[in-house]
C-alpha cells in the first residue's frame, strides 16, 4: 500500500545577533515628532497673548471671516492677526488691533541722537590726540594744540608759542609747521558728518598797521587762512559753517592779556544743536564762540560781553584793505541784516 502522505519542511530562520527589523524606529520616530508638535503647541499657548487666544478660536470657528480680513495666517511673524467682526460668525468676539508704528517720545529721540554724537565725538578727539602722539612732526606742537569737549562740540585750539608763532607778524600768511598742522587734521575732521566752525584771535597788542584795518580784520583774515589750508587737505568747504574774527574780546589768559597764547585758531567740530543755532534754524540768533578754559581764561571784568565777530568774506586776506566807506557800509549790514519778511496769518 503506497503511503501518499505529504512531507511538509519547516524551516526556522535565526537571527545571530538579535535583530528584529527596523520598523521600531519608524514608531520611534513617529512618537518623537508627535511630541516636538505638542509642546510646540503648548509653548505658543504659553506665550501668546489674550487677543491672539481669541483669534486662534474665532479662526478654528469661522476660517472664511478671517481670511478675508488680512493676513491668511492665524500668527504672523509680521504682527497679530486682526478680526473681521462684521464677517464672523461669533460677532462677540472683539479684540482691538495693535497698532503698526509705536510712537516715541521725540525728547527721548533727541536725547538718545545727542548720546550718540557725544560719543562720536570724544571717540574723534581720542583719534586726534592719537595722530598728534604718533606723529613725529605734531609731536614737536604738541603743548600748542588743546582738545576738549564743549556743550557746542569737540574744540580743537591751535595757539601761539613764545618764539614759534603760526603766521607771519601782523599778517594771515600761514607757517609752514602750521598748515602742515592742519592738512594733517583735515583727513581726520572730516571723517565725521558734523559741520565746523573756524575763529580767530589775537592778543590785546594793538595793530601796528595804518588805515582802517586792524585786530578785528587780522583775526577773521587769520581763521579765514586756516580753513583755506583745511579745503587744500581735501577738507569739504560746505562742511564749513562759520568763520569769524575775534579779535581780543575772547582772551585765553585774561590775567596775561599779551600773552601768545591769546593768539590762537579755534576749530569746532559742532553737534547738531550748535550747527542748527548757527544757520538760524527755528529763527534761532547764533550762537556765540565757546568762551575759553576757566583755568586759563582768569577772572574777566564785571558786565564784561565781547564784541560781535567780522565777517571774513567780507575782508579776504588775499585782497587789499577796504575803504573806511565801503567797509562800515558792509558791517553795517552784517551787524542789521534785513528784516525777514512776515509769515502770513494761518487760516
Amino acid at each position: 500500500m503506497e503511503n501518499n502522505q505529504p512531507i511538509i519542511i519547516k524551516r526556522v530562520k535565526k537571527y545571530a545577533s538579535g535583530h528584529h527589523g527596523g520598523s521600531w524606529k519608524i514608531a520611534f520616530a513617529d512618537f518623537a515628532t508627535a511630541m516636538m508638535a505638542f509642546f510646540l503647541v503648548l509653548w505658543l499657548l504659553s506665550t501668546a497673548t489674550p487677543e491672539q487666544k481669541i483669534a486662534i478660536a474665532g479662526y478654528f470657528k469661522d476660517p472664511v471671516g478671517f481670511t478675508e480680513s488680512g493676513t491668511p495666517y492665524i500668527i504672523d511673524l509680521g504682527g497679530s492677526p486682526t478680526l473681521a467682526p462684521e464677517k464672523t460668525l461669533n460677532p462677540e468676539v472683539k479684540s482691538q488691533p495693535q497698532p503698526d508704528r509705536v510712537t516715541v517720545d521725540t525728547e527721548q529721540v533727541e536725547g538718545m541722537a545727542e548720546q550718540v554724537e557725544k560719543e562720536r565725538l570724544e571717540l574723534l578727539l581720542q583719534e586726534l590726540q592719537n595722530k598728534v602722539d604718533e606723529n613725529p612732526q605734531l609731536q614737536k606742537f604738541k603743548d600748542q594744540i588743546l582738545f576738549e569737549i564743549t556743550q557746542d562740540g569737540l574744540r580743537i585750539q591751535i595757539m601761539d608759542a613764545e618764539n614759534r608763532p603760526m603766521f607771519d607778524s601782523g599778517s594771515a600768511r600761514l607757517k609752514p609747521y602750521f598748515e602742515d598742522i592742519l592738512l594733517a587734521m583735515a583727513d581726520t575732521i572730516k571723517a565725521v558728518p558734523n559741520k565746523i566752525s573756524i575763529s580767530g584771535h589775537t592778543d590785546a597788542k594793538p595793530y601796528s598797521g595804518t588805515g582802517d584795518f586792524g585786530n578785528w580784520e587780522l583775526s577773521a583774515n587769520r581763521a579765514n587762512a586756516a580753513r583755506r589750508a583745511l579745503v587744500a587737505g581735501s577738507y569739504p568747504d560746505q562742511q564749513v559753517a562759520r568763520v569769524v574774527g575775534y579779535a581780543s574780546s575772547a582772551l585765553f589768559d585774561r590775567e596775561n592779556p599779551f600773552n601768545p597764547v591769546n593768539r590762537r585758531i579755534d576749530i569746532v567740530v559742532l553737534t547738531k544743536k550748535a550747527q542748527k543755532a548757527i544757520e538760524g534754524s527755528q529763527g534761532a540768533e547764533p550762537a556765540p564762540e565757546p568762551a575759553p578754559a576757566p583755568a586759563a581764561q582768569g577772572q574777566g571784568g564785571p558786565g564784561e560781553v565781547p564784541a560781535k565777530p567780522v565777517d571774513p568774506n567780507a575782508l579776504p586776506a588775499d585782497k587789499e584793505p577796504l575803504p573806511a566807506h565801503e567797509l562800515r557800509e558792509r558791517l553795517n549790514i552784517f551787524e542789521n541784516p534785513a528784516p525777514k519778511p512776515a509769515e502770513p496769518p494761518k487760516q
